[in-house]
């Protein structure tokens, strides 16, 4: 199951780490870009943090799974580094372009703060895991990355959450409001339990 799992979990990330590639194959008013305003759309700053945000963040989605797995970390410790530098690099420039964007988002101020809050401990989180990781402390490293890929995956998880909610509700306005906050926190708790469970066996 555990396996599995992990299975499911790289499936999804390599498919939602593929995701930018949409905006050079589709026409910007049929997709996300499409429910934004005029006034939004000729904001440089904006659409460069959210092309920035895509972009790294699909980076990261995509190579970051690769790092959990023990015997990987294990046999190539030099390509282990190297991807968790590349991951920490985009991770960080996704996240702050995320906290921009964030101010900007669908559904008001509800939806904004989710969003924001999302950027904030996305980057935190993958701070304090090189922080530790400089200190030598590989166990604090290793639960924070889980926390940090936690956020990452959010970009999976609202991509789940969003069509499950507004077919539920017929509400697309409320549901998006809600998975601003349902794209992260549950993946958060989910993290917590894997590394208190990681704990225990350890």
């Amino acid at each position: 199951m555990k396996k599995l799992l992990f299975v499911i979990l790289c499936i999804f990330a390599l498919l939602m780490g593929a995701y930018p590639l949409i905006y050079v194959f589709v026409e910007h008013k049929n997709t996300f870009l499409g429910s934004k305003s005029l006034e939004i759309l000729q904001n440089t700053i904006w659409k460069t943090a959210f092309f920035a945000h895509i972009i790294f963040g699909g980076i990261s989605l995509f190579i970051g799974w690769r790092q959990f797995e023990s015997k990987f970390r294990n046999k190539y410790v030099k390509l282990h580094k190297f991807i968790g530098k590349f991951y920490v690099a985009a991770v960080l420039i996704s996240s702050v372009s995320s906290i921009y964007i964030g101010m900007y988002a669908n559904g008001g101020i509800v939806s904004s703060v989710g969003f924001v809050c999302l950027g904030i401990i996305w980057l935190i989180t993958t701070l304090v895991a090189v922080v530790y990781i400089t200190k030598g402390n590989v166990v604090k490293h290793q639960q924070f990355m889980v926390y940090s890929y936690a956020c990452t995956f959010a970009a999976v998880t609202l991509r789940i959450w969003f069509p499950v909610l507004k077919s539920i509700t017929q509400d697309p306005g409320n549901s998006y409001i809600a998975v601003a906050w349902l794209c992260w926190l549950p993946n958060l708790l989910v993290a917590y339990l894997i590394n208190k469970k990681s704990a225990v066996a350890g």
